[in-house]
């Protein structure tokens, strides 16, 4: 009886790897579209302003929705499709810029040497996201506006202790600013 194989849960998953850890940024990344969605609808309502009947203050509305979805869209394809997976063996960035550009970072999991995070000024600290560090031996992978750094470090260090991976200074929540790896902000 031939068994099956486990199903993959992102597309280059090899046959024998086990994702322990996915997470994204968090949605404040979203907040150009999101404004400028919002001001998509208030120009909608210009029209009931210039004829002041019902059907044109609901026709602009519905106008105003659909061109602010479509303004919209390409931040949320950002923010949805752009993933962070740490498995038994690797670390996966999968970074979606725009509809036909994507970028994927592959790093071995006993490569990361320090995971670090920052959380810098009031917004970050009220909505919770911040900067996570994680130092290799060919550079620095420099992820920004992360949903709860402090949660992600913490899992992470959990699952490189757990298999047995030795990390260098792991106490420390900030890094220096020099880094070869990094990704781009949007």
């Amino acid at each position: 009886m031939a068994s099956k194989s486990p199903k993959k849960q992102f597309k280059d998953q090899y046959d024998n790897e086990e994702v322990l850890l996915v997470f994204r940024k968090h949605p404040v990344v979203m907040r150009k579209g999101l404004i400028l969605f919002m001001l998509a609808i208030l120009l909608g309502t210009i029209p009931s302003f210039i004829k002041p009947e019902f059907s044109y203050l609901y026709g602009g509305l519905v106008v105003g929705f659909l061109v602010g979805v479509i303004i919209a869209f390409p931040s949320w394809v950002y923010w949805y499709f752009s993933i962070y997976i740490v498995t038994d063996q690797r670390f996966v960035q999968i970074t979606q810029k725009g509809f036909f550009h994507k970028k994927v970072v592959d790093i071995a999991i006993n490569q990361i040497q320090m995971v670090n995070y920052e959380v810098n000024g009031i917004q970050e600290t009220l909505l919770g996201f911040g900067t996570i560090m994680v130092q290799t031996y060919i550079g620095d992978l420099v992820i920004h506006d992360v949903h709860k750094p402090a949660h992600i470090q913490h899992e992470l260090l959990g699952l490189l202790r757990e298999r047995g991976i030795a990390l260098s200074d792991v106490g420390a929540h900030n890094a220096s600013d020099n880094s070869d790896v990094t990704e781009e902000e949007s």
